[in-house]
C-alpha cells in the first residue's frame, strides 16, 4: 500500500464569456421582469458563450490561469478531469479534447457527469487519485455552457442558467492543510425533477424530439428547491462532521449559486455572518458545475481566504446529487 498524503489546492483560475445577458435583455425576450428575477433569485446578469466557443474554450482559458497560479506546464500535468453536463461532444470527452489543446501529453483525461454537484465529485475523486500515489498531480475543472441547452422561450427557467468555467489544480500540501473530508451523494428517484431528456439512449436526437423540446432543460423549480434546502443543511453537518470541524470553524462558505434564497437558507442554518458567505449568483448566475469553482476561485483572487482558513464547499444538482467538502486552504 502506498503511503497516503495531504491533498489541496495549489492552483486556480477561471473565465466567464464576454458577453453579458441581464434582467433588461430578458424582459424584451420573455414575459419577465427584472424586479421578478432578482427578488426570487438574486440574478442581475449571466455571461453567454459566443458562437464559436464551446464548454472546452471555456475550460481551456481557465486552465492555463490555473496553470500559472501553481507555478506549472501542461507538460506537467497526470490528470485532467472536467465535471460538466454540455460536453463539447458526446465522445471524445471534453477532457480529451482539453488534454490535446493545452499539449498536456501525460495527463490521464475523463469527463464527470454529476450536473452541478460535479465540480466536487471531480475533486474527491482527484484527491483519491493523488493520495494514493498514483498521480502528483491533478486539473479538475466545472465547466458548462448552459445556454446551448436553455429555451429562451421559457421564462421559468431561460432567468436561472449561464456559461462559464472554473479550474483548480490538485497537488500535495503539508499535513494539516489540504481536505478534511467529503461527502457525496444521490438520490436517484428525484431525477426526474431536473433533466435533459434528448439525445441519450433513451430519446435519441429525432424530429419529435426536437419539436417536442426534448434538448432543453426541465426542472420542477417547486420540487428541486425543496431539495436544495434540505440537502444543503444535511451534507454540510456530514461533512463537517466528517471533518472534526464546528460550524464556528467556518471561515468561509462557499455555497452553489443557483439562487439567492437557497443561498441564505443555508448560511443561516449555519448561523454564518453574510461576510463570511461567497455570492456571485448576481453576476454569473447559475453556471451548474462551474458555479462552485467560479465562485471559490473569484473568492482567493478577491483575498478573502488567507493561507490556513477552514473553507466549506457545498453543492446540489441533477441526479439528484449533491457534494460538499472542507479544506484548509
Amino acid at each position: 500500500m502506498m503511503k497516503s498524503r495531504s491533498v489541496g489546492i495549489i492552483g486556480t483560475g477561471k473565465y466567464v464569456p464576454e458577453k453579458i445577458l441581464t434582467n433588461a435583455d430578458l424582459e424584451k425576450m420573455v414575459d419577465t421582469n427584472d424586479e421578478w428575477i432578482v427578488s426570487r433569485t438574486g440574478i442581475r446578469e449571466r455571461h453567454i458563450a459566443s458562437s464559436d466557443q464551446a464548454t472546452s474554450d471555456l475550460a481551456y482559458e481557465a486552465a492555463i490561469r490555473a496553470l500559472e497560479s501553481a507555478g506549472l506546464t501542461a507538460e506537467d500535468l497526470e490528470l485532467i478531469i472536467i465535471a460538466t453536463i454540455t460536453p463539447d461532444t458526446m465522445f471524445p470527452s471534453t477532457a480529451c479534447i482539453l488534454q490535446d489543446k493545452l499539449g498536456a501529453k501525460k495527463a490521464a483525461a475523463f469527463d464527470l457527469s454529476a450536473a452541478c454537484s460535479g465540480f466536487v465529485y471531480g475533486m474527491a475523486a482527484a484527491n483519491g487519485f493523488i493520495q494514493t500515489g498514483m498521480y502528483k498531480n491533478a486539473l479538475v475543472i466545472g465547466a458548462d455552457t448552459l445556454s446551448r441547452i436553455t429555451d429562451y422561450t421559457d421564462r421559468n427557467t431561460c432567468v436561472l442558467f449561464g456559461d462559464g468555467a472554473g479550474a483548480v489544480i490538485l497537488g500535495e500540501v503539508p499535513e494539516g492543510r489540504g481536505f478534511l473530508s467529503f461527502d457525496l451523494g444521490a438520490e436517484g428517484a428525484g431525477g426526474e425533477l431536473l433533466k435533459l431528456e434528448g439525445g441519450g439512449s433513451r430519446l435519441p436526437a429525432s424530429n419529435e424530439t426536437v419539436q417536442g423540446g426534448k434538448h432543453y432543460i426541465y426542472m420542477n423549480g417547486r420540487e428541486v428547491f425543496k431539495f436544495a434546502v434540505r440537502v444543503m443543511g444535511t451534507a454540510t453537518e456530514e461533512v463537517l462532521r466528517k471533518a472534526g470541524k464546528t460550524k464556528e470553524e467556518i471561515d468561509l462558505f462557499v455555497p452553489h449559486q443557483a439562487n439567492i434564497r437557497i443561498i441564505q437558507s443555508a448560511r443561516q442554518r449555519l448561523s454564518l455572518p453574510e461576510e463570511k458567505c461567497v455570492v456571485n449568483v448576481d453576476k454569473y448566475a447559475n453556471t451548474s458545475a462551474a458555479s462552485i469553482p467560479l465562485a471559490l476561485v473569484e473568492a482567493a483572487e478577491d483575498g478573502r481566504i488567507k493561507e490556513g482558513d477552514t473553507v466549506l464547499l457545498v453543492g446540489f444538482g441533477g441526479g439528484l446529487t449533491w457534494g460538499a467538502s472542507v479544506i484548509v486552504w
